[in-house]
């Protein structure tokens, strides 16, 4: 299903983003509020564990457009892509009202994009 692959493409460029703030590269403007441009060091362990979460959606949307085949059960990885489309959702809008500019201009278009491929995905995969 071509929406898993657009979907999953795109939220692992935002995963790329959180690796390279997870060892401390002056990107922060981009995500979490753009609160900081170098993530200090506990913020650095939430950016692991979104990296984390980040590629179990992945996983989740890859195997509910049956592109990869991980062994889940079918009722939860329907379950989940419908939990990833709302957290996406919800994420567009955070993302869209941010203080940071450039998380604004940026992590939003690929925030929706994601979102889109999440709820067409679980809704018919």
């Amino acid at each position: 299903m071509i929406t898993a692959w657009i979907g999953s493409i795109v939220f692992f460029m935002a995963t790329i983003l959180y690796v390279l703030l997870a060892l401390g590269l002056p990107y922060g403007e981009f995500a979490m509020g753009g609160k900081y441009i170098v993530m200090p060091k506990q913020m650095r362990v939430v950016c692991v564990i979104s990296i984390i979460i980040q590629l179990l959606a992945i996983l989740v949307l890859l195997e509910k457009g049956k592109v990869l085949f991980i062994g889940l059960p079918a009722g939860l990885v329907t379950g989940l892509c419908y939990f990833f489309a709302v957290y996406l959702t919800l994420n567009t809008l955070l993302n869209a009202f941010s203080k940071s500019k450039k998380e604004r201009l940026a992590m939003t278009p690929l925030s929706l994009i994601t979102a889109v491929c999440f709820w067409i995905t679980a809704i018919t995969g």
